[in-house]
């Protein structure tokens, strides 16, 4: 328990600065755009002063640009509060508070500080209360008293708008730079060049996903690229299998790192040279800064879990961009039976918030549904619910290529092409692409000229 002595303390709190705040509002009306951005009415701890504020922001909402002594008090006589924010005289006492108008910014800044020390302090009464009741499921209790400490972080963000004028240059260096080194991709590149070409990578906040048919190499696309990632741009990459073990995952990626035949891994009936290759990639996978993946193999995770793993491995690891297989096996937080498509809208909403959360690109797979066979698939092909289509910035599919001398039962043990078809991309062109499937390293490769 908090020490009782804690509820005999006076809360955090600099009543001068908030009276310089005002006050220099009073002298000066154009200090309230500054403060604005800053505070709100509850930021203050008296709440005389909160009145006070709230009536300059009711004046200043109305489109006057006169904030002053005689108008503040008028606000207040208006909306019945001059005397509970303490009467005209204390209103005309402020401006006698304020060293110089000049400060207003550091004055405001001081008062918000306070008010964040305040919001800690409650809810971390709230937290201490709620571990008390044993009737809250202890998940549930853990992820509150997070989302509730990352809404006071997002308290101390201000917002601020820019002009054109003072964007332009660090806009214009960034393109000086990507000229210079030849970038032709902004944000995380999967390692297929053609791919990332349309899509320019993928970028931080973005919540992409990746459809196809049950069996058509959704989970190799997704640890192809996690691998090429890790692997050759040394992205910190987290992956959430939560349908495959991590164990045959392990095996998938030293099989497509050494160019070894998976089922050799599984029977154990290995050459010399394909042990040594195995090897090799071993040593690769020992060493975390040269290759800095993590993998979560829970099954059937709860959202809630899996949020709170997503912040461990972006706080801790500092992942740089997270794979989730798949969305239909995560469970939803929901104490309601609701039906499955509104629990998959909830899901798929909550990852969207939390990729621009983390500031992070996250990857999602999903079904596509059977009734989808030869024809290729279309945003409405998503399986369970359509937010998944609506909250997606990039939707990728998976589709066999066909050509018309293709068969049935043709070889495809050196390899097969797959249409990657970008279905939807919020910042760039929708199109295709084609990839080079070799299902004994279930693994993606570019396409080479010669196979084109």
């Amino acid at each position: 328990m908090a020490d009782s002595g804690l509820r005999d303390k006076i809360p955090p709190n600099n009543l001068e600065a908030e009276k310089a705040t005002l006050g220099a509002i009073l002298m000066n009306s154009d200090a309230l755009l500054t403060v604005s951005r800053i505070l709100s009415p509850e930021d203050f701890y008296k709440n005389g002063n909160k009145k006070i504020y709230q009536a300059m922001l009711n004046l200043n909402q109305r489109g006057s640009s006169n904030v002053d002594i005689l108008t503040v008090i008028q606000e207040l006589k208006t909306i019945g509060e001059l005397e509970a924010a303490g009467g005209a005289a204390y209103v005309s006492s402020l401006t006698s508070e304020v060293p110089t108008t000049a400060n207003v910014e550091y004055y405001a800044q001081i008062v918000k500080d306070n008010s964040v020390r305040r919001s800690l302090i409650q809810t971390s009464n709230e937290i201490i209360a709620g571990a008390f009741d044993d009737t809250v499921p202890t998940g549930a209790m853990l992820e509150d008293a997070e989302r509730k400490i990352f809404d006071i972080t997002e308290k101390q963000h201000t917002t601020d708008y820019r002009s054109v004028s003072s964007m332009v240059d660090p806009a214009f260096s960034m393109i000086v730079e990507r000229k210079s080194k030849g970038l032709d991709c902004t944000g995380i590149p999967t390692g297929y060049p053609d791919l990332d070409s349309k899509t320019n990578g993928f970028q931080n906040s973005e919540f992409i996903v990746i459809g196809a048919r049950p069996s058509k190499g959704k989970t190799a696309l997704a640890l192809s690229m996690a691998a090429n990632m890790a692997s050759k741009h040394k992205k910190r990459v987290g992956f959430f299998s939560l349908e495959t073990d991590g164990m045959a995952l392990m095996q998938r990626l030293l099989a497509g790192e050494a160019k070894v035949n998976s089922r050799h891994i599984q029977s154990g009936l290995l050459s010399n040279l394909e042990f040594s290759k195995l090897g090799a990639a071993a040593d690769l996978f020992f060493d975390k800064d040269k290759f800095p993946m993590f993998i979560c193999d829970t099954p059937n995770m709860r959202l809630i879990d899996l949020r709170t793993e997503a912040r461990k491995l972006r706080a801790k690891e500092k992942v740089e961009i997270i794979f989730i297989d798949y969305i239909g096996l995560i469970t939803s937080d929901s104490k309601e039976q609701l039906p499955r498509h509104e629990q998959v809208a909830e899901i798929s909403r909550s990852l969207k918030q939390l990729a621009r959360e983390l500031k992070i690109p996250i990857v999602v797979l999903a079904q596509v549904r059977r009734e989808v066979k030869d024809d290729k698939p279309s945003l409405s092909d998503l399986r369970e619910s359509g937010s998944i289509e609506q909250d997606a910035d990039v939707v990728l599919f998976l589709h066999d290529a066909k050509k018309k001398d293709d068969k049935e039962d043709q070889d495809v043990s050196a390899g097969k092409e797959v249409d990657i078809i970008i279905a939807k991309n919020r910042n760039g062109p929708i199109g295709e692409t084609q990839l080079l499937f070799l299902p004994s390293y279930t693994r993606f490769e570019p396409m080479t000229k010669e196979r084109e």
